[in-house]
């Protein structure tokens, strides 16, 4: 645990053993306690949890930026730069596909940013970042 305040956050997921897979195999994050409807992650230090809730998904809303459509709800992680392109490396050699590819916002502005936007096999939204300069994280 870290001296930050860490969140908990939990997901619907149609089915364990996939979100097993890529949240255990894909991101590599190691697994906590668990039961037969759910597991519990170490997204970083963050709880995340995937609930098994069967049935239709409400449909997902978008949000346009930077020509791209941003869905929302969407949740992820702020990373180092080094992180953030071996977790794309990851991703890609898992054959993931992705919502928005990793692309570099901001170049040379406050907030530069790489970013990237994917959906875990339930369909849950998912964004990663990487900051050139984490002290801008809330430039402006």
């Amino acid at each position: 645990m870290t001296t930050r305040p860490a969140f908990h956050l939990a997901i619907p997921v149609d089915d364990l053993d996939r979100a097993r897979a890529f949240y255990g195999g894909v991101l590599g994050l190691a697994e906590g306690r668990s039961a037969d409807a759910w597991v519990d992650w170490d997204f970083h230090g963050h709880q995340v949890v995937t609930h098994v809730v069967p049935g239709e998904r409400a449909p997902r809303a978008h949000n346009p930026v930077d020509g791209h459509d941003v869905p929302v709800p969407h949740f992820g992680l702020l990373l180092t730069v080094d992180g953030f392109h071996e977790l794309a490396d990851r991703l890609r050699a898992a054959r993931t596909e992705f919502v928005i590819e990793p692309y570099l916002r901001f170049a040379d502005e406050p907030g530069e940013q790489w970013t990237m936007f994917l959906l875990d096999p339930a369909g849950n939204a998912l964004e990663f970042k990487a900051f050139r300069d984490e002290s801008q994280v809330f430039a402006r």
